[in-house]
């Protein structure tokens, strides 16, 4: 075993790799299957060398050749191997041989389980490091439906030996934490970096399922990963499901939102409605190949403190009942952000955003660690294919309305600014709504806390109900039937 002294493990022993492949082995209940795909049995390898496997594994196999892989579980409609969709059907396919082949009369006890990997490791040319599903499919009781984990990782080493032992290492952390820390979701997703460090490997999406887990939201699970840094961004979309960030952004035109969204407002229905409409009649921009994204970054959530998981629910839910994704991200200055995409895409990418955002964008401290300083931030920022949709505000001392044309950077900025501005890479937004311009979440956030009235109509249709439905944001006020109704009775 070894110590560590991370997080709330600190000073606890980690077993080790054949401490956690034994107990599983020597555990006479747990009985299942290994298909591996990709990047060799390296799961199963631990299994075997930590001894008393032959109780616990009734297969391990590899399907490397395409047609006899999609001869054992079906081609797949896209023609891709290293899909979620994919590792589902491996899954499902060797229970039902499980299920199918031994008598559960014979094995009253039994636990069966199937753990399975898709992966493709580094190329020759060094070009794609590779990435890659993992997943388990079990029961911790022989009458209970079966659970799933399924995780999706992406190599940061680049060697594919060295990735293959990291395939490894998680794929028995996980069978291991499936078993035994299935009550502990949170502790489960930390458990999964045993022996290894972050720069070894991402996890970037992680959905679990089944009776164990049918009180665990996975967006939850999602900003775990970024919130211990197991990932910079997560994704989920409008029904409220993870997904991942790769297959959603790969290719795409990219129109991003960034916002507290605490609570979604008008104004920022007003600004996606408008940003959007300039977006797609870009010549470039094809709406059908156009995904839209409201970004939520880590430190927004701390900006109260500790984040406080039932907040970041609320603002979710409302957002996902408008219809739209969301991405968590760990990303503070925006450069990172269009960097990020820029990993999935070469086509056209949008941001909008209001007046004092974009000004921050211009003022030098945010990029004080960077060697090159903020030349190089915005050398990442808008040398891209990139176009900012810059909402416009009125200053509450002087009436006065600020866009691009008017607005105030820092002195040492403004040759700058006027650089990227008459090249066009920023654009005012023109056809918006004058009633948005007085609306602030602040004051919206501070009437719900105080019980008041007169907020509602400041947010899109519906929001308000929900937020008094579900008592979002700490809303507690009565119905004022209810208190019409108290009055009467005294």
């Amino acid at each position: 075993m070894e110590i560590t002294l991370k997080g709330d493990r600190e000073f606890e022993e980690i077993p080790s790799l054949k401490t956690k492949a034994l107990r599983i082995n020597l555990n006479e209940n747990i009985y299942g299957t290994f298909a591996e795909i990709g990047a060799g049995q390296e799961t199963s390898r631990h299994f075997f060398r930590a001894g008393g496997a032959s109780g616990t594994i009734a297969k391990a196999m590899s399907a490397y050749d395409k047609a006899f892989s999609d001869s054992i579980y079906g081609a797949e409609d896209d023609g891709r191997y290293v899909t979620e969709a994919r590792l589902k059907k491996m899954l499902n396919h060797e229970i039902e041989l499980i299920e199918k082949r031994l008598n559960r009369k014979d094995y009253p006890n039994k636990m069966f389980f199937s753990f399975a990997n898709t992966v493709t490791t580094i190329d020759f040319a060094k070009q794609f490091k590779g990435h890659g599903w993992l997943g388990i499919k079990y029961q911790i009781d022989q009458g209970q439906e079966y659970n799933e984990i399924h995780l999706h990782i992406r190599f940061k080493e680049t060697d594919a030996r060295l990735q293959q032992e990291t395939l490894g290492v998680i794929g028995t952390n996980l069978i291991y934490g499936a078993f035994y820390k299935y009550n502990e979701p949170k502790k489960l997703l930390r458990y999964l970096y045993d022996h290894l460090d972050k720069d070894q490997l991402e996890i970037d999406t992680v959905n679990f399922s089944g009776p164990l887990f049918k009180n665990v939201d996975n967006r939850l699970m999602s900003l775990q990963l970024v919130k211990n840094g197991m990932t910079d961004a997560v994704m989920f979309g409008s029904d409220g499901k993870n997904v991942l960030p790769a297959r959603e952004f790969y290719k795409k035109n990219i129109l991003a939102f960034r916002g507290s969204f605490r609570p979604v407002t008008q104004v920022n229905i007003d600004m996606y409605e408008n940003a959007y409409k300039m977006f797609i009649e870009e010549k470039k921009v094809d709406p059908d190949n156009t995904v839209v994204v409201f970004e939520i970054t880590l430190s927004n959530l701390r900006a109260e403190g500790e984040i406080d998981e039932q907040d970041f629910m609320d603002r979710a839910d409302l957002l996902c009942s408008l219809g739209q994704s969301v991405m968590i991200t760990n990303f503070q200055e925006y450069y990172k952000v269009v960097e990020y995409f820029s990993n999935y895409t070469k086509a056209r990418m949008g941001l909008a955003m209001g007046v004092s955002n974009l000004v921050d964008i211009f003022d030098e401290k945010y990029y004080r660690h960077m060697s090159g300083g903020i030349l190089e931030a915005f050398g990442k920022l808008f040398f891209k294919d990139l176009k900012v949709y810059l909402y416009p505000m009125i200053d509450v001392e002087t009436n006065e309305l600020i866009n691009s044309e008017n607005l105030k950077v820092y002195p040492r900025m403004k040759e700058l600014y006027k650089f990227f501005k008459y090249n066009g890479k920023v654009i005012d937004i023109k056809d918006y709504d004058e009633k948005c311009l007085t609306i602030f979440s602040r004051e919206i956030m501070q009437q719900i806390a105080n019980g008041e009235n007169g907020w509602e109509d400041k947010l899109p249709e519906g929001i308000a109900d929900l937020i008094k439905d579900y008592r979002m944001f700490g809303y507690t006020r009565k119905p004022l039937v209810l208190q019409k109704r108290r009055k009467i009775t005294k």
